[in-house]
């Protein structure tokens, strides 16, 4: 599994109602992410806007594409473009670059 980490940023006069609709995420957008190959994903926002996204995948390349072929993905980045001056947010995401983990220096397994 590789890690991804990607940051966002949400229009700073939006963050409450980005908040509010992510307690309620969709039950097919959900399903569609776990199909898809999402795992442990999270979402995290400061109060400057800046989101930070974090998962695991087998092929960040492959999940993105296979989200970007449901309908849920379609409707919910619709809706969700308004919250970021860039659009659609799946299409903007800056991936960063991992420089350090704990468990591959330790030589851990996990």
């Amino acid at each position: 599994m590789r890690r991804i980490c990607f940051t966002l940023q949400v229009r700073p006069d939006r963050l409450e109602e980005y908040r509010r609709r992510h307690a309620q995420v969709w039950p097919d957008m959900l399903a569609a992410l776990r199909d898809t190959g999402w795992t442990d994903y999270s979402l995290f926002l400061r109060e400057d806007g800046l989101l930070v996204g974090y998962l695991l995948t087998d092929d960040f390349d492959a999940a993105l594409a296979a989200m970007d072929a449901t309908d849920v993905n379609a409707r919910w980045q619709a809706q969700m473009a308004e919250f970021f001056d860039t659009g659609r947010p799946d299409r903007q995401m800056h991936v960063l670059t991992e420089v350090f983990h704990l468990e591959d220096q330790l030589g851990d397994p996990r």
